[in-house]
């Protein structure tokens, strides 16, 4: 049932997928980040396995407040929120959301993919 995607900062292992959740664990490489983004209807939380993770995450005011996260760390990314995960040294996390894979809207990405 898990499927692997390739992704330009690393991959995606999706190990589950109902109608009203997702599980995935995310390998992030040294020195590269996703997207900055923002999901319409996505709601998802998160969980460093291994590394330590960059996480630029907008506030209640609209500003984006930036931390590192250590293995055991976890965050809940709310609907609508601007967000960017990076791995500072090879980094992996689960993520756990709802279905909504395609709900992607990108603001910025080092891999010329904004907007989609």
């Amino acid at each position: 049932m898990s499927r692997r995607v390739e992704k330009p900062w690393g991959h995606e292992n999706i190990w589950a997928h109902t109608p009203h959740y997702v599980g995935k664990v995310l390998f992030i490489a040294a020195g590269k980040r996703l997207s900055l983004q923002y999901h319409e209807k996505k709601d998802e939380s998160i969980l460093v396995l291994t590394g330590k993770l960059r996480l630029e995450l907008e506030n209640d005011r609209g500003e984006i407040e930036v931390e590192e996260l250590a293995p055991g760390e976890t965050r809940h990314i709310p609907t609508g929120r601007k967000h960017r995960f990076g791995a500072i040294v090879d980094c992996e996390l689960v993520e756990v959301s709802t279905p909504e894979l395609d709900d992607v809207v990108r603001i910025a990405d080092d891999f010329g993919r904004e907007g989609t």
